[in-house]
């Protein structure tokens, strides 16, 4: 009798940790739905919650304007690149087996900034619709480029993060001897460079829509790929997953995902890092949950930023991408150190 009691316990553990991961992630949404809620109320300009419900329904109302041209617009960017960068890093991590992997560590960001910054800077482009296409093109360059010099199929995660640190370094001083050498563009990019939310128009949010959906939908659809080719390539094959094309897939996900956030908000560092690590601790390895709970959560942190930002630089506001980076440096110091304990 015990032995069948213990069997059935045994049995009933798997539904039992779907059942909580289900009700986490409907508590992930909860908690979306209430950062949402913040960032459409909080403002330099103090408005009562009587106030933005009239502004978000009335368009006879004062408050109409400022809620549906600045704070929607803001909130709806802050949605989408957060899931965009959450979940890029959440690939990024599971392509290169390297915990530490980050959209902006492993200089995807800054390969995308250094494209926007030609394009702005020196080829007068000014449009969003005519950037972003430079921002992908610099996102996907760099993602190939780290991934070869890192040792491809057979990186490591110490190359990579080397690879990634130069080609950064490299980057970014392209991007600010451009800005430099011209006024028009240090003017409009000084606040981009750092990574911001503040300059959301509702025709940005139109734009980069298609880009991070798809991004979104091809991620998510390489969980179970991604999940097999963690077990090695050969067993990755056996289970009917192809190795070459996943990672052509990976790339393409987290170059449209990173590309598209970059473009319109800046590089915004950390989210893509920070994120995953918290959430592993809930789902576990497996990528399908791991990847949903990313998607729900990054804008949860990159949301709560912006509001944090606003509240503490008032009557100003701080950037989002200085608040992330002080939150993320000391979350990066740490799990670095644990690594290397554990080693």
């Amino acid at each position: 009798m015990s032995v069948v009691n213990s069997l059935a316990v045994t049995a009933d553990r798997p539904v039992r940790r779907r059942s909580a991961r289900a009700a986490g992630l409907a508590a992930a949404g909860l908690v979306l739905l209430c950062v949402l809620a913040l960032s459409i109320g909080f403002g330099a300009r103090q408005l009562s919650l009587a106030e933005v419900w009239q502004g978000l329904t009335d368009p006879a109302a004062p408050t109409y304007t400022v809620v549906h041209e600045m704070r929607l617009p803001r909130t709806l960017l802050g949605l989408l690149a957060g899931s965009a960068l959450g979940l890029a890093g959440a690939v990024m991590q599971a392509l290169t087996r390297n915990p530490l992997a980050d959209p902006g560590l492993l200089g995807i960001n800054a390969g995308a900034s250094a494209a926007v910054a030609t394009a702005a800077g020196l080829l007068g482009v000014t449009a969003f619709s005519g950037y972003v296409w430079f921002a992908l093109a610099g996102a996907a360059g760099v993602a190939v480029l780290v991934y070869a010099v890192g040792g491809g199929r057979g990186a490591t995660p110490a190359r990579l993060a080397l690879a990634g640190s130069a080609l950064n370094a490299t980057l970014y001083s392209f991007v600010s001897a451009v800005m430099l050498l011209n006024a028009a563009s240090l003017e409009r990019m000084r606040f981009w460079t750092v990574g911001s939310l503040a300059g959301a128009q509702p025709s940005t949010v139109r734009q980069v829509l298609p880009f991070i959906a798809v991004g979104l939908l091809l991620a998510l659809a390489l969980a179970r790929p991604l999940n097999a080719l963690a077990l090695g390539d050969d067993s990755a094959r056996a289970l009917g997953a192809r190795p070459a094309a996943t990672r052509a897939a990976a790339i393409l996900a987290v170059t449209l995902l990173c590309g598209a956030a970059t473009a319109a908000c800046g590089p915004v560092v950390f989210v893509g890092l920070m994120v995953p690590h918290l959430v592993r601790a809930v789902t576990g390895p497996d990528l399908r949950w791991l990847f949903a709970y990313c998607a729900l959560l990054a804008p949860v942190l990159l949301l709560g930023a912006d509001v944090l930002g606003r509240v503490l630089g008032r009557p100003g506001e701080l950037q989002v991408g200085i608040v992330t980076a002080v939150l993320g440096g000391p979350f990066f110091l740490f799990f670095a150190r644990r690594g290397r304990s554990r080693a």
